[in-house]
């Protein structure tokens, strides 16, 4: 497992935020503190993956989203209430979208969809992105520390860490999965 970790880890968080990712990025907070990774790596993986996907998704609502549409239209709940954020806090929601869970991916496709001017979502994005991969990034550092103050053996209890908050981000991954696929029924 450390082998993967020094091996894979800073694509795996690159991958992971670049999809969603506060989980992997607090795992590879972890990783860091138990020194598998570098934090400095991890922030600056996550920083990447979140800002490309994120402009990615603005992208695809300033081009394509009548497409995309009507192929999910189960998005248009929570389209409809981050429209809603949008015209009362733009600058806000672009700097801390990432910060609200259930709305982090739709987000910036309702942003590109409103016609933020690219001149003020990339900076804001950029400076969102940025608090967000050292927030996490450093949450999952101060956990690892947090555990050793408690453990004074934790090279001892290292793996089952991992493992449990592998199963925690799995659980509410599954969740979200759940609920979205009961909204797309409805």
């Amino acid at each position: 497992m450390e082998l993967w970790i020094q091996q894979f880890g800073y694509l795996a968080v690159l991958v992971g935020t670049f999809l969603e990712g506060e989980t992997i990025l607090v795992l590879a907070g972890f990783a860091a503190h138990r020194g598998y990774l570098n934090l400095s790596g991890v922030i600056i993986a996550a920083f990447i993956g979140t800002l490309f996907g994120d402009q990615l998704f603005f992208y695809l609502g300033w081009k394509h989203s009548d497409y995309l549409l009507k192929r999910r239209p189960h998005w248009q709940p929570r389209l409809e209430r981050t429209q809603r954020l949008i015209r009362n806090y733009q600058i806000s929601i672009m700097l801390g979208f990432r910060f609200l869970y259930g709305l982090r991916t739709i987000t910036p496709f309702a942003l590109g969809m409103s016609k933020v001017p690219l001149r003020l979502f990339i900076p804001l994005n950029l400076a969102g992105a940025l608090i967000w991969a050292i927030s996490f990034g450093t949450a999952g550092y101060l956990f690892g520390q947090t555990l050793e103050i408690f453990l004074s053996d934790i090279k001892r209890y290292e793996r089952w860490a991992f493992v449990g908050l592998i199963v925690i981000g799995l659980a509410v991954w599954s969740v979200y999965l759940r609920r979205r696929k009961r909204q797309m029924r409805e």
